[in-house]
């Protein structure tokens, strides 16, 4: 079975620091885009950051540029979100997902948001 699983949120005081982890099971990574979203309550989903499957290339959404740091660790089949800084806004679920596409990072960041399967996400609390 084809199945996407993210783990790492929490609770955190603003400043603070969460990784959040996405890991694949029924399926190799290495050839897919990988991409973060999130959604806070009431507001859309929305894409946080998303990388490549060939180059390695990266997106990140204006609002985490410099704060968040989008990896993949293919030998363990899972992509990371390192996210610094963290303010109460970040606070919401955050979701991964991919796409078999070797379309522009920034592009398939569109696609995934539009396309994805969603799982369970992984909440993250921002508050002091």
């Amino acid at each position: 079975q084809v199945q996407l699983v993210e783990s790492g949120g929490g609770l955190v005081q603003p400043g603070g620091s969460l990784r959040l982890s996405c890991a694949a099971s029924g399926f190799t990574l290495d050839y897919y885009a990988i991409g973060w979203f999130r959604q806070a309550p009431g507001k859309e989903r929305e894409g946080v950051s998303c990388i490549s499957s060939s180059d390695g290339s990266t997106y990140y959404a204006d609002s985490v540029k410099g704060r968040f740091t989008i990896s993949r660790d293919n030998a363990k089949n899972t992509v990371y979100l390192q996210m610094n800084s963290l303010k109460p806004e970040d606070t919401a679920v955050y979701y991964c997902a991919a796409d078999p596409r070797d379309w522009a990072v920034q592009a398939m960041c569109v696609i995934m948001g539009l396309t994805g399967s969603w799982g369970q996400g992984t909440q993250v609390t921002v508050s002091s």
